[in-house]
């Protein structure tokens, strides 16, 4: 079973790696939607894969680093891709939360990725 818990920053950036002319070469902002997500059987006699507190505690160091930041400037960021930015989130979680299945971003309401480990 596959539980979740998302959380919303709102952040800057820009990607310093596409042609100039590229609107995403320009700073602008995201409200990223971002799903943590952990894997594993149910634990009993609790009846849940993981206590959602747990996924929020672990996640809150990282929420400090991202909410209302200039992504570019968060050491390890400095290309904040929506992928970029997942994978530095799970390698982040991964130590602390066994079972941690998938990390998704979601940059818009239409846009997004799923990291999964490498």
């Amino acid at each position: 079973m596959e539980i979740f818990k998302r959380f919303r920053i709102e952040a800057a950036h820009r990607l310093p790696n596409v042609p100039t002319e590229h609107k995403c070469s320009r700073l602008h902002g995201h409200s990223f939607a971002i799903e943590v997500h952990v894997a594993g059987p149910l634990a009993e006699p609790q009846g849940w894969v993981r206590d959602f507190a747990d996924i929020g505690a672990a996640f809150a160091p990282l929420f400090e680093q991202l909410d209302h930041r200039y992504l570019n400037e968060v050491e390890g960021l400095e290309n904040p891709t929506s992928e970029v930015l997942a994978r530095w989130i799970w390698q982040r979680l991964q130590p602390q939360l066994p079972g941690l299945s998938r990390v998704v971003i979601h940059e818009t309401c239409r846009s997004g990725c799923v990291y999964t480990g490498d």
